[in-house]
């Protein structure tokens, strides 16, 4: 077994956003997530829906909320862990198996997602700099992600 990163660090505009990668729930997630950050794929990429109260979503390389990686989408790993401030989970279509590259991390607890949604992180620092994005459904001038690391 080749050892998994245990942290990706989402450097904003603003500052570092660190995650704890919990491969412990979702080792597929996590490997994918790792895989594309060091590929480059997040990059420049947008929180192209940002909803107060709720949760801040990207991943999409086309900022539209409808793209993804050229991988194929993932098994759906859900777990007991709940959907609370800091939590990083996939976004996924209404087809529980439809994860790719998006995800959401939420900012106040969002415990109806409970065991719908594969949660992959939490924040462990920076979540300031996710309050701080630009909000809207899309917003009008998106924060992004300048780079994605895993470690």
């Amino acid at each position: 077994m080749t050892d998994q990163p245990t942290n990706l660090t989402l450097t904003l505009e603003t500052g570092d956003v660190v995650i704890r990668l919990r491969s412990d729930l979702a080792p597929g997630h996590v490997a994918r997530i790792a895989e594309l950050a060091g590929e480059g794929f997040y990059d420049g990429v947008v929180f192209h829906r940002v909803i107060p109260g709720f949760m801040a979503q990207g991943g999409d390389p086309t900022g539209t909320g409808s793209g993804g990686s050229d991988k194929p989408d993932l098994q759906a790993e859900f777990s007991d862990a709940p959907h609370v401030r800091g939590v990083c989970s996939m976004a996924r279509t209404s087809y529980p198996h439809s994860a790719n590259s998006q995800f959401f991390i939420c900012f106040e607890d969002a415990r109806f997602l409970d065991k719908q949604y594969t949660v992959w992180g939490e924040v462990t620092s920076g979540m300031e700099h996710i309050d701080a994005l630009p909000k809207g459904e899309p917003p009008r001038s998106p924060g992004k992600i300048v780079k994605a690391t895993a470690e």
